[in-house]
């Protein structure tokens, strides 16, 4: 029998993924994690914009041109957010939100739609098994922050987090080169009085390379960057949630920082990792955004010079604040959107070009094109004009900007 588990949206998503494709694997499937024929078929849905959405939608089209037959499960946040979009699948066989997801395997032989209550805990699941090389470890779940625009929260309810323990004992497990720790809000992670901060001190004994996942930069200060210089082979990568560069808008997105302050935690993160990879998001065309705005925003990523973005246009999502108010044109948003595309790029050619004669780590992840590719611990992606069978860390140095990041050469 073979399955198929498909992830739409973040790397909490693709943690839950990896703990269903552990347990299919253990009962007997042939589990695969891109869209090929098979037998079984769970979705894990994303809500995050409407484009995520319909594209969740849209995954029963494809599923079904490569097996009309097929069985499909449904899961994740644009389940729990509307169930009836995909009631409607003819080929749905369960239909399941983001809670409970350790029952999803015990409703293999059932059929319906299961909706379950909000957790209060945090949700151990089945040891994950990752087709990747990197493994995503989710240390928390939900979110309390309610940013206007965000429907995540209603989705994902209140925040919890892991033991530490368990955590560390997934880790020596797993064993991979490389672990991203995540969460939905990871600043927010907190088990009984232990903060990020402390989670990231009781890894120092981890011998695999340690990656974060998105932040917030209120999280950051001294302690906690003092807690990840400790660690063994820490990755100096912080992405780091911007969203707008504008006061105004991010006052009326209820983002509770300033301008001000991102600048001056970006250089308190400089001041400990000199090289560090620092990357963001950013929503364009929010609708409070003016012109003047915008102009914010592009002076303040020049400020902080990132080393990569990823750039969205606003996506009114029903039951949040910011749908009730006055949508911008779509033509102003893409403008705007392309401008700021064009600002990445350049900025990402920079980056590539101050690692040039630079000796990095990078993790092996594919071989694609004629090149093998992989990632330096600050997140530059280097492609190698070779052949490398095995997922390994290499020790390369960066040559010349290449692509969407640099060509390197093994030392």
């Amino acid at each position: 029998m073979k399955a198929v588990v498909f992830t739409l949206g973040c790397k909490v998503n693709e943690c839950e993924s990896d703990s269903l494709i552990s347990g299919l694997t253990d009962r007997g499937y042939e589990v695969f994690d891109k869209l090929v024929k098979a037998d079984l078929y769970i979705v894990n849905t994303c809500a995050v914009t409407a484009e995520a959405e319909k594209k969740s939608r849209q995954t029963a089209s494809r599923i079904q041109k490569l097996n009309p037959n097929a069985q499909i499960i449904f899961t994740g946040c644009a389940v729990q957010k509307n169930p009836a979009q995909f009631e409607q699948k003819s080929s749905a066989k369960v239909i399941t939100g983001t809670f409970s997801k350790n029952k999803i395997l015990e409703l293999l032989d059932k059929e319906g739609t299961y909706i379950f209550p909000e957790e209060r805990v945090f949700e151990e699941l089945l040891p994950p098994k990752t087709l990747r090389t990197r493994a995503y470890v989710k240390v928390e779940d939900g979110c309390n922050n309610f940013c206007t625009y965000c429907i995540i929260p209603h989705l994902r309810g209140r925040v919890r987090s892991r033991n530490p323990q368990s955590v560390i004992d997934e880790l020596k497990k797993l064993n991979p080169l490389e672990a991203v720790v995540n969460g939905i809000n990871l600043s927010a992670y907190n088990y009984e009085g232990k903060t990020l901060t402390d989670l990231m001190l009781s890894l120092k004994e981890v011998d695999c390379r340690i990656r974060l996942g998105s932040l917030e930069v209120g999280v950051v200060d001294d302690a906690f960057l003092t807690a990840l210089k400790s660690l063994k082979n820490f990755a100096p990568h912080f992405h780091l949630s911007l969203q707008s560069g504008s006061n105004a808008v991010l006052k009326s997105m209820n983002r509770h920082y300033t301008r001000e302050e991102f600048i001056e935690k970006v250089n308190l993160i400089r001041s400990y990792f000199p090289s560090a990879g620092i990357t963001t998001d950013i929503i364009v065309g929010f609708p409070t955004e003016s012109e003047e705005d915008f102009a914010d925003t592009l002076s303040l990523v020049e400020v902080v010079n990132f080393s990569d973005i990823h750039p969205f246009i606003f996506s009114p999502r029903q039951g949040t604040p910011a749908y009730k108010m006055k949508d911008l044109p779509f033509e102003v948003k893409k403008a705007r959107l392309d401008r700021l595309i064009e600002k990445k790029s350049l900025l990402k050619n920079a980056f590539a070009l101050s690692q040039v004669g630079v000796e990095r780590d990078v993790i092996i992840e594919e071989y694609k094109d004629g090149y093998t590719v992989g990632y330096t611990e600050n997140y530059l992606r280097v492609y190698i004009p070779k052949k490398i069978s095995d997922k390994a860390l290499l020790k390369v140095v960066v040559k010349q900007p290449f692509k969407d990041g640099a060509m390197a050469a093994i030392i």
